[in-house]
């Protein structure tokens, strides 16, 4: 059937749309780590500046406003660090918590004005690394209407990628990213962390059921497909040598088929009511009989380290007592957003001292309080009533807006991979932050959409 000119015009990628999967493609490449030294780091502020730009010029004006609350979030963190970067009088800079170690007259001078931040080039990169959520946010907020229901295949075909990457890996061939600081002969799908890369792989567990069973959804061939994506992921997250990334994949499933509820019983309201159960069982079945295949062929790395791994000696646990006392002497004030490693250093108890070092607190939280102080403290406290606020609204709303409960459930689950880890200082879990931001604040989305991905209307 011919396509007439209105439909070809909207089903043609608008150049916000374009730009915004070229950037989340380029993120995966060179954004899987958090190091500021990388040569990731470079191309991946390089591509967000690229994207604003070409934006700006030529791309449809975004509608910031409709992700109001995501955008004022990352205004107020870019303020907080502009304000840790302004030089201070001697005299005020000498008051704040523990700067009396920084005031020896041989080291600097007694009349030197001072920035907030005890590590301002940390600071100053720390500013710069926010490019990366800006530029998504200015460039999903650009999509056209018709086709914002088309990022999560995006999302699902970056994800896909990768996966296909950790799944070479996982036969023992070596795939080493030279713009990251991975480690050679682990699954880790061009991301650095093992913990980030299973929180990303997680993010398809959680978007692949909305994909099969969206409201509007009428292919018959997305099931099978999704299922066998589905088992590749889990067995990938297995590999990768995460332990959390167990925790990550089952809230990712449930929550996700929790989300396309709607779409699953629509689905299934033509067969007996035995089905649906039945499907269930099996499911839990046929993944249990996966994971345990590949248990025995020692190759569920996940779960080796989850009953090797003696918690006693992990440097998590062992590191918190100083995390804690080093906010209790730099509170209110903190040290300055991205100084958490220098800071640590001057610190660390010789019973802590390693060949490796120890580069972030590993609970972002208690970091985020360590560097901004009090005002990140309550910032962080406004983006947890925010979310938590939003969350509510999307899932006692319709069950059809989907997106929002997306949404909902990423940002969960960073803010749980956050507890453990950093997740949100890499530039593409970034990405993906800013991405469920979005949907989470536009809980009319689904409405106008119906459901998150578009559908052919055709049986296929």
């Amino acid at each position: 059937m011919a396509i007439s000119r209105h439909q070809f015009a909207r089903l043609r990628p608008g150049l916000s749309f374009v730009l915004l999967a070229a950037l989340l493609f380029v993120l995966w490449v060179a954004g899987g780590a958090s190091r500021e030294n990388v040569a990731g780091q470079i191309v991946s502020r390089a591509a967000a500046w690229t994207t604003i730009v070409v934006a700006v010029l030529f791309a449809q004006r975004p509608r910031i406003e409709e992700a109001r609350g995501a955008a004022l979030l990352l205004l107020a963190a870019i303020l907080l660090c502009v304000a840790q970067l302004i030089p201070l009088p001697p005299g005020l800079w000498r008051a704040l918590p523990g700067r009396a170690a920084f005031v020896d007259p041989l080291v600097s001078p007694p009349d030197l004005w001072r920035p907030w931040s005890l590590v301002p080039g940390a600071t100053v990169n720390a500013l710069f690394s926010l490019v990366v959520p800006f530029a998504v946010l200015l460039l999903a907020t650009g999509v056209r209407e018709e086709q914002k229901r088309w990022l999560p295949n995006v999302i699902l075909a970056v994800i896909a990628v990768s996966l296909v990457i950790g799944l070479i890996q996982f036969t023992g061939t070596r795939i080493v990213n030279p713009l990251v600081n991975g480690t050679p002969g682990t699954v880790d799908g061009l991301i650095a962390n093992r913990n980030h890369y299973a929180l990303f792989l997680s993010f398809g567990l959680l978007i692949a059921p909305a994909w099969v069973f969206g409201y509007g959804t009428r292919s018959k061939v997305r099931a099978p497909v999704a299922l066998g994506f589905v088992v590749l992921l889990i067995l990938a997250i297995l590999a990768t040598g995460s332990r959390a990334g167990l925790v990550f994949g089952a809230l990712a499933l449930a929550l996700g088929l929790g989300s396309s509820w709607r779409g699953v019983k629509t689905a299934l309201h033509r067969y007996p009511r035995w089905v649906l159960p039945a499907l269930g069982v099996g499911l839990v079945v046929l993944l249990a009989i996966f994971v345990l295949a590949s248990v025995a062929a020692d190759r569920a790395i996940s779960i080796n380290r989850l009953v090797d791994q003696d918690t006693g000696q992990d440097m998590r646990g062992r590191g918190l007592p100083v995390v804690l006392a080093i906010i209790r002497t730099y509170f209110p004030f903190g040290t300055g957003m991205g100084s958490f490693d220098p800071i640590f250093r001057m610190h660390e108890p010789f019973a802590l001292l390693k060949p490796t070092y120890f580069n972030h607190a590993h609970n972002d939280f208690l970091e985020i309080v360590l560097n901004a102080g009090l005002p990140g403290l309550l910032l962080l406290l406004v983006a947890l009533g925010w979310w938590g606020w939003k969350s509510m609204v999307a899932w006692r709303g319709d069950a059809a807006h989907i997106l929002p409960r997306l949404g909902s459930v990423m940002l969960l689950l960073i803010l749980i991979a956050s507890i453990i880890d950093y997740p949100a200082r890499t530039p593409v879990i970034m990405a993906m932050a800013m991405i469920a931001a979005i949907w989470l604040d536009q809980p009319d989305a689904g409405a106008r959409g119906k459901g998150p991905l578009p559908s052919t209307g055709r049986h296929l």
